[in-house]
């Protein structure tokens, strides 16, 4: 076999299984929680895609659902300048829905791209893993607007796909298994935010879908990795942790409770409590800074 042709087998099994994943049903409460933000940002959206925590470990009236809601334009779905404006500088915005239903009470935090800068940034050049090391992990396609955009969806999966493994093998060239690599760029790239994540938690996140990734690097490994840059790891997780604080300073204002939300994140994340008096609830911006002061401090932040 050719190696053209063995290329576009290895990429067509890759997107088959894509397709499966995407295409898995979604809990009740999730397709609420990605109706009801459908509805608050109108025709405008072209997608809604179910990932993180409570997919992998199901839902329950405690879970906060992760979703990322696809903008064909940020026109289409921001009334203010400013708030576009942030949006297109420093993507995702992220937002926070409640509401009762028969399941009991949906919690939603959902965050906002445009279908092109969501593909954009799973490029290999893309330093920061932000949005490619997210959505090379399994992902549920709530809803598309059509099987083009569904389509394209399955190629940006892919491509961060490609990209993750091209550059777990970069950062990591001692690594040789995908036991090694995957937990090893998931640590990685959590020390590129401000997450404070357990340190065994990557492995379990590998372990969690030991098959999937398995598979993913035993046909990876027949193609020539992408080329990513080589830039160092203290420059990415120095460059990672500045696009955090801005992101962090965002959500503060667009998320409701912004900082009650920041506090418990970082409480179930890393096990430190942390206690807000009423001045910082007030003051959402400066509540986000003082959090990461205190935070880096205790060294919650790994």
């Amino acid at each position: 076999m050719s190696g053209s042709s063995t290329e576009a087998g290895v990429r067509a099994e890759l997107a088959r299984m894509l397709r499966d994943e995407l295409a898995a049903p979604v809990p009740e409460p999730v397709r609420i929680a990605a109706e009801m933000a459908r509805a608050r940002h109108g025709e405008g959206i072209v997608a809604v895609l179910f990932y993180g925590s409570c997919r992998r470990d199901g839902w329950s009236p405690r879970s906060l659902i992760d979703l990322y809601l696809l903008a064909e334009t940020y026109a289409a779905v921001h009334r203010g300048w400013l708030t576009r404006l942030a949006n297109r500088l420093v993507p995702p915005n992220v937002y926070h829905l409640s509401a009762p239903s028969p399941s009991g009470l949906v919690q939603a935090k959902y965050a906002i791209v445009s279908l092109a800068q969501f593909v954009n940034r799973m490029r290999p050049q893309v330093r920061n893993p932000y949005f490619w090391a997210r959505f090379a992990q399994p992902v549920g396609l709530v809803w598309a607007r059509d099987a083009d955009v569904r389509e394209t969806i399955v190629a940006a999966c892919l491509l961060a796909i490609e990209t993750a493994w091209a550059t777990a093998r970069t950062l990591f060239p001692e690594a040789d298994t995908p036991e090694e690599l995957w937990p090893a760029l998931f640590a990685a790239t959590y020390a590129t935010e401000l997450r404070s994540e357990k340190p065994e938690r990557a492995r379990e996140i590998y372990l969690h879908d030991r098959a999937r990734y398995d598979r993913i690097g035993e046909l990876l490994r027949r193609l020539e990795p992408l080329p990513v840059p080589r830039s160092g790891r203290r420059r990415r997780e120095l460059e990672g942790k500045i696009l955090s604080l801005l992101r962090l300073a965002k959500a503060a204002f667009t998320f409701d409770g912004g900082s009650d939300y920041l506090a418990w994140k970082i409480e179930r994340h890393s096990g430190v409590r942390v206690e807000l008096g009423p001045f910082l609830r007030r003051h959402p911006l400066l509540a986000a800074a003082v959090l990461g002061l205190r935070l880096y401090r205790q060294r919650a932040f790994r």
